[in-house]
């Protein structure tokens, strides 16, 4: 590979995302070009400063987005700024398109609207829908009515539509209300909702909240957050905020006990090196025999650089005898 392509593919490899052969090649081209090795130092810097960097958003851009997100999974759609079409219109436009070219089954088409009713009404509750009745999971059905509109923030996704031969309907719904807080983050409610978070499915959460939690390291709640986040969060980017958290505390037993785990047994090149990193600014003569175990076995040939000039400096052999 030449020092044009090899260029192109920093970024790549930096954050783990070139399959195996290309990384390979990438990495013995590192090791025999200094002036490629400076430009995998400028991306690891470049990477740093980015993660510095704070950029200004609208206050309510962020709730927007998740609350439109919401609406998708449960069923529903984003909100738009156009006019909406009212439960009755998009009803009727169902109830048009089912019996076009369907007039041999009018009673089957007929269900097939029962039901279309029952989703509609419950996916845009409004006035006019008095006649409705919803079935809570316990006690009598209730009858429906204006003031009982779900507000914006309610999510509901319609679970079974039961009519009967009175023309009613039975309708069972779960509800999803969306509640937004807000807060100094040393606000113990606040970190309290952050820890949370940086459990959640979602990566784009956890990498917000550990982002945010590496401030905060005095508390051992959150410690103990970011050291599993470590050890066990599928997304690189998620680890390696976790890391920026813990260098503070890199003299700290269970945090080097986890940084050493993580060396041996990360998939990424990226967290491997930055807990290299972090292990070696304590002198740790019970380091030397993992260091000289990545120098003879790990696939990276940037991490065997790091291991061994570890092991310089800390005036230790490269191999093992």
């Amino acid at each position: 590979m030449n020092c044009d392509s090899v260029g192109k593919l920093i970024p790549l490899y930096f954050y783990g995302e070139l399959l195996p052969e290309e990384e390979d090649r990438v990495e013995a081209h590192l090791h025999e070009c200094a002036a490629c090795a400076r430009e995998m130092e400028k991306q690891r810097a470049l990477a740093a400063a980015l993660d510095r960097r704070q950029a200004a958003s609208q206050p309510m851009l962020l709730a927007e987005c998740r609350a439109d997100l919401m609406a998708a999974i449960q069923g529903g759609a984003p909100r738009t700024g156009g006019t909406e079409k009212g439960p009755w219109t998009l009803f009727l436009e169902a109830i048009g398109i089912s019996f076009t070219g369907f007039n041999r089954y009018r009673q089957p088409v007929g269900a097939v609207a029962l039901v279309a009713l029952g989703f509609f009404a419950a996916r845009f509750t409004g006035a006019g829908m008095g006649n409705l009745a919803i079935q809570p999971n316990s006690g009598a059905p209730m009858a429906y009515n204006a003031s009982m509109t779900s507000p914006d923030d309610v999510f509901s996704t319609v679970r079974s539509v039961q009519p009967d031969n009175s023309g009613r309907v039975q309708i069972a719904l779960d509800e999803t209300r969306r509640r937004v807080i807000s807060g100094n983050i040393g606000d113990p409610n606040i970190q309290k909702f952050l820890v949370a978070a940086a459990s959640e499915e979602n990566p784009a959460v956890r990498v917000e909240s550990v982002g945010l939690l590496k401030s905060r390291v005095d508390s051992s709640e959150v410690r103990d957050a970011l050291l599993n986040a470590l050890a066990h969060d599928p997304n690189a980017e998620v680890r390696l905020k976790a890391l920026e958290g813990l260098k503070g505390l890199a003299g700290d037993p269970e945090v080097r006990k986890t940084l050493a785990q993580v060396l041996l047994a990360d998939d990424n090149a990226a967290v491997r090196m930055q807990s290299i990193d972090l292990l070696v600014t304590r002198h740790d003569d019970s380091m030397v025999g993992v260091l000289q175990n990545l120098v003879q076995k790990d696939g990276n040939s940037a991490v065997r650089l790091k291991c061994e000039k570890a092991l310089k400096d800390m005036n230790a052999s490269v191999g093992t005898f």
